[in-house]
């Protein structure tokens, strides 16, 4: 069956879509109401390390709690829980500002928002067959990206009439209408159950078969490069057009709504581009252009130009970012899915909470066009050691690990 056709995929697309463009508002909220109560780009890299950090802590128990629990439960109550946390940012505006709310509800938040999307991925192949894994993926992406467009262009004019503390709330309420349409989504039933492990040692397992695929082993430390100069990514482009370019919080919201047209078009020929360049064409290729855009979005003075610049750094990480997490789904056992996914977050997104406040506090001394050069620099280095790897092969799923996973023959 056409996964258009598919009407248990469809609502669990239309589901996501509609999360992700709460999510949009949110992702530029913050570090604009950091930015709106203390004028800091340190304090903004800080409360995005605070957020790393809490999706550190609950990725190395998100994966035995997915691979044990009920997938669609453990995504409904995530859910719930963040519809709670953040609608508990504008509560507290009411009475009166306070910052350290953000530094509280957003890591809480974004703990529960590890656990989901570790739930998100496991349950993408119990909803189609294996080899629509990449389409549904692309779909999925290039609809995010449509509602990553649509959700900074309504950011932008909410901004306008809205304290940033109310637009999360309205990200609250899209969490609270995903829960409910999540109650009426189907998965196929797991192949088998979980062994009963310790978060610890589960958390051990999902390292092991990282480490036993050739390709997800370099695509793991490679990526721990990448998150350690990018995690501040959007802090910097913000930061660039407020005070740097003078712009509004209007124009904040413009800009991401146009760069997210490339993860739109990425997510429409992901499939297309990996069937016939390969894997390792794809995500190599992916950061070599990243690197090269986002040295020139330091520098860029136009707004359109940075816009533009965005986007392709957009559509690079949306092909990279669907090419991998297609590998993991096709070649990882269903059972163990979820613990390879929270291993393969929680280590390569390490180095992000200390990255971002190094990178914001760069930034602060030498300036966002010198440190984003420096930044793409970093990046031309891990495509140029990619390209040496074994992440170079065409058809990594067709490689043998070079040793069974926690016992068990592949």
């Amino acid at each position: 069956m056409s996964l258009r056709k598919d009407r248990n995929f469809l609502l669990f697309w239309v589901l996501q879509t509609v999360s992700v463009a709460g999510d949009s508002l949110t992702t530029l909220a913050v570090p604009v109401l950091v930015l709106a109560l203390t004028g800091s780009i340190v304090q903004m890299g800080l409360v995005t390390g605070a957020i790393g950090a809490a999706w550190l802590v609950s990725g190395v128990l998100a994966g035995s709690i997915v691979d044990r629990l009920d997938r669609r439960t453990v995504m409904i109550a995530c859910d719930v829980a963040r519809a709670v946390l953040y609608g508990l940012v504008p509560l507290v505006w009411l009475f009166e500002p306070h910052v350290w709310v953000l530094y509280v509800a957003m890591p809480l938040g974004a703990a529960a928002g590890m656990l989901y999307q570790v739930g998100y991925i496991t349950a993408v192949p119990a909803l189609v067959r294996k080899d629509q894994i990449t389409q549904a993926n692309g779909l999925l992406s290039a609809s995010f990206a449509v509602a990553g467009i649509t959700g900074p262009a309504i950011a932008g004019v909410l901004f306008a009439v809205l304290d940033p503390a109310w637009v999360i709330g309205i990200d609250a309420v899209s969490f609270g209408l995903s829960a409910i349409a999540m109650s009426f989504v189907r998965l196929r039933p797991r192949e088998r159950e979980a062994e009963r492990e310790s978060p610890i040692r589960g958390f051990v397992t999902g390292v092991r078969f990282l480490w036993g695929h050739p390709v997800l082993r370099t695509i793991t430390l490679l990526l721990c490069g990448v998150i350690f100069l990018t995690y501040a990514m959007d802090d910097l482009i913000i930061y660039r057009l407020r005070e740097d370019l003078g712009q509004g919080t209007g124009a904040v919201g413009v800009v991401f709504a146009i760069a997210a047209a490339g993860t739109v078009v990425a997510g429409s020929v992901v499939a297309v581009l990996r069937r016939r360049l390969g894997f390792g064409a794809c995500w190599i290729g992916a950061y070599a252009l990243t690197a090269v855009a986002l040295a020139g979005a330091g520098s860029a003075t136009v707004v359109p130009v940075l816009a533009g610049l965005v986007a392709v750094i957009l559509f690079c990480q949306g092909v990279a970012g669907t090419c991998s997490m297609s590998l993991r789904q096709e070649i990882t056992p269903d059972h163990l899915l979820g613990r390879v996914t929270s291993a393969f977050w929680t280590i390569h997104y390490l180095p992000g909470p200390l990255g971002a406040p190094l990178v914001t506090f760069a930034a602060a001394r030498a300036g966002v066009p010198t440190v984003m050069l420096v930044l793409g620099l970093g990046l031309g280095v891990i495509a140029l050691i990619a390209a040496f790897s074994p992440l170079r092969t065409r058809a990594p799923e067709r490689l043998a690990l070079d040793r069974p996973a926690h016992g068990e023959a592949l």
